[in-house]
């Protein structure tokens, strides 16, 4: 343990978290007044935005305060992230008071806290300091798996994956199955490892985490599609899907990609326009999906499509569906179904019937970074599936969008616990850097400034990994919807500033390609847009809620 002279003082933390939580109360109720006065949120975004990540804040720093008392260690740092949460409140009220609904200089009553745990001196001490995640034996064995998993097989081949945007490793894809890191959402009755309960999401984060530590593009994103797909036929497939297509991708028989998202439709998904219309036994697929990520490699597109055409049907139009592909490759592909006549046929390449030729096609797009998994534009024309492929049969018509949601339950948190994955390499990163890279005569983790920085940097990743674990507890239970939407909302943008920071400590260096830290800035900003992009999920999702009251919460 670090020698500290410094006490936690958790009482003057609670008295800060609570006025930090009444100031936030206090913008609700403005937003609530306007609502009753026929005004919508979407007229007061700026406020709405700030109020759903200072609450976003506030749940996190409230965790803060239980977690504090374990360890004087850990009081330190949940003292030094109230104070940060709070003065990034306060900055956000400084000359908005009024829209507010606060008096200036409200910070005042807790400004000797703040000051103390503030303190430049302060913070670089924190440098010292090795967080702990406080697993139980048998968490902390299955964060030991997958580090030692990322650091032999994966982390070793993530900048050549980066630098020439090539495809996930195969060897990858086979040790994680061998793990059953793909079995983690499927229940066991079908050959996977959940059981229910709070021990299939805290597994999941950590693996999660430990596999986005290693990188996030070939890592940390892989075992996330396959659960989507088993947690929407857990939640609505017939027994039949249930007991053919969860054991194939609890071994990664099958790997899936999700396609929901459409170019001129993200997060508005009662407008999707892709469709599926009834023909020789099955459905022809016609429209385009986008931000189909993973498309190429993948062997199921978990498809939402719609079946009802009547576009007032919104989203109880919509159904879902595993289309059965062929693989590509990060280039691109186009595969053709031809016509046979014989309903006798197992090849996604042929179907029944004479019409016209099913295409299925997709375009890569390339981006900056979160390479390996790939993103594509994919286009349906009369792309055919059977029958079989429509999740739930026929009682899965117009239950799309509710089986889809089934799936992205855990979405939110599982991006929270990538962005944790991704600070806590550029930590190590940024700390074994200053610790070697000489400057004006001294190593530069000796300045201040360097060591205030990375003790910030450990004040954050501590107090949103915890809260992250604690969010898996509550999803476990069937609770904590909305603080998963919190947990993701905070810590993604947090990881921008944790790997910018982190760059920055590389200098020159950390601009160029031979570190990787240059990869875990670009891969963060990622973090923010995907699973819900930010600002839709503060207006739409946290504020709303926040306007709404506890009840629906």
């Amino acid at each position: 343990m670090a020698n500290f002279s410094e006490e936690a003082d958790l009482d003057g933390a609670k008295q800060t978290v609570e006025i930090a939580a009444s100031i936030v109360e206090s913008a609700i109720q403005k937003l609530r007044g306007a609502i009753a006065e026929g005004e919508s949120i979407d007229d007061h975004q700026v406020l709405a935005y700030d109020v759903a990540h200072s609450a976003a804040a506030v749940a996190t720093a409230r965790h803060a305060l239980t977690t504090g008392t374990i360890s004087l260690e850990d009081g330190l740092l949940a003292c030094a992230f109230i104070a940060d949460a709070t003065s990034e409140i306060a900055s956000k009220t400084i000359g908005r008071e009024t829209l507010w609904g606060v008096k200036p200089n409200w910070q005042s009553a807790v400004q000797d806290f703040l000051t103390k745990y503030r303190s430049p001196h302060f913070l670089a001490s924190l440098h010292d300091v090795t967080p702990q995640s406080h697993l139980d034996q048998e968490f902390e064995l299955v964060a030991e798996t997958f580090r030692k998993f990322g650091q032999e097989k994966i982390k070793p081949q993530a900048e050549h994956v980066h630098r020439t945007n090539s495809d996930v490793p195969e060897d990858v894809i086979l040790g994680l199955a061998e793990l059953g890191a793909f079995g983690l959402s499927v229940p066991e009755e079908y050959g996977g490892f959940a059981t229910g309960g709070e021990h299939d999401y805290v597994g999941m984060v950590i693996a999660t985490e430990e596999l986005s530590r290693a990188s996030l593009g070939i890592g940390g994103s892989l075992i996330t599609r396959p659960e989507i797909l088993a947690r929407a036929l857990v939640a609505g497939g017939t027994e039949d899907q249930k007991k053919d297509l969860l054991p194939k991708l609890a071994t990664a028989e099958i790997m899936a990609a999700v396609a929901v998202t459409e170019p001129n439709f993200g997060s508005d998904v009662a407008g999707l326009s892709v469709t599926a219309t009834p023909g020789d036994g099955g459905w022809y697929i016609n429209g385009v999906k986008t931000w189909c990520t993973f498309a190429a490699r993948a062997d199921v597109l978990m498809l939402l499509a719609r079946t009802n055409t009547d576009k007032g049907a919104g989203h109880r139009g919509l159904s879902l569906f595993v289309v059965p592909k062929p693989r590509g490759d990060a280039h691109g592909f186009l595969f053709t179904q031809n016509p046979s006549g014989n309903e006798n046929f197992e090849s996604p390449l042929s179907r029944p019937g004479s019409g016209n030729i099913g295409k299925l096609e997709g375009r890569p797009i390339d981006t900056i970074g979160y390479r390996g998994m790939h993103s594509y534009e994919v286009a349906f024309d009369n792309w055919w599936v059977d029958d079989s492929a429509l999740v739930g049969g026929e009682n899965g018509l117009g239950k799309g969008f509710y089986l889809q949601m089934q799936g992205f339950e855990n979405g939110r948190l599982q991006t929270a616990a990538r962005a944790v994955g991704v600070m806590q390499a550029a930590l190590e990163a940024a700390s074994d850097y200053a610790q070697n890279r000489v400057v004006f005569g001294s190593p530069i983790g000796d300045y201040q400034l360097t060591r205030a920085k990375i003790g910030r940097m450990k004040v954050i990743l501590h107090a949103t990994r915890l809260f992250a674990y604690e969010v898996a507890r509550l999803m476990g239970k069937g609770e904590g919807a909305m603080e998963a939407s919190m947990v993701k909302a905070y810590v993604c943008r947090a990881a921008e500033w944790v790997t910018r920071e982190a760059m920055q400590i590389h200098g020159g260096m950390g601009y160029a390609e031979e570190f990787p830290v240059s990869r875990y800035f670009v891969d963060a900003r990622v973090l923010s847009i995907f699973e819900g992009a930010d600002e839709t999920l503060a207006l739409k999702v946290i504020a709303r809620s926040l306007v709404a009251g506890p009840k629906n919460k």
